[in-house]
């Protein structure tokens, strides 16, 4: 296979990569919360089980089959899940960038919430209703305090006694 774009302009490179992050940009504005939450069981079954199927997402979602079918063939149609008619499928390159990118926040989030010190039941809860909603800017914002408080303890302490002391 030939590399070309060894002859292409610098100038004109710069502009397909400034278009494909428009474009990934507004992908991602316009995934709806549904979307993402069937990438992310889709990608929590094939890790389990090498493969997801309707009705196994239907379960885990709560909804009906023929509510997952369609959504299924929408995500096929977008690029993010490989789907063959009755048949178990998985995820594209595509579909996995998402799938992670969702995995990572609701795990920030969730990490977030625990060091707080609210009740699992709780996390589980708020993470779910508010994970959809946030900025990219917000979650690296998180993701760093979480760090901090991981890489330094006493402040998470600090700010825990601070709560419980108004």
């Amino acid at each position: 296979m030939q590399n070309h774009w060894k002859s292409f302009p610098v100038f004109a490179m710069q502009e397909v990569m400034s278009t494909k992050r428009v474009n990934s940009a507004r992908a991602t504005a316009t995934r709806s919360e549904s979307t993402e939450d069937h990438l992310e069981r889709i990608q929590e079954l094939v890790d389990l089980k090498g493969y997801a199927r309707v009705s196994d997402i239907a379960v885990s979602l709560g909804l009906s089959r023929s509510t997952v079918s369609n959504m299924v063939r929408r995500l096929a149609q977008r690029g993010f899940v490989n789907y063959e008619k009755y048949r178990g499928f998985t995820l594209t390159t595509e579909g996995r960038a998402v799938a992670n990118h969702v995995k990572v926040r609701h795990e920030t989030l969730t990490e977030m919430l625990q060091l707080l010190g609210i009740s699992p039941e709780t996390v589980a809860v708020e993470v779910e209703v508010i994970e959809h909603h946030l900025r990219p800017e917000t979650l690296r914002v998180f993701s760093r305090l979480v760090r901090f408080w991981q890489e330094h303890p006493e402040q998470l302490q600090a700010f825990l006694r601070y709560g419980k002391a108004k």
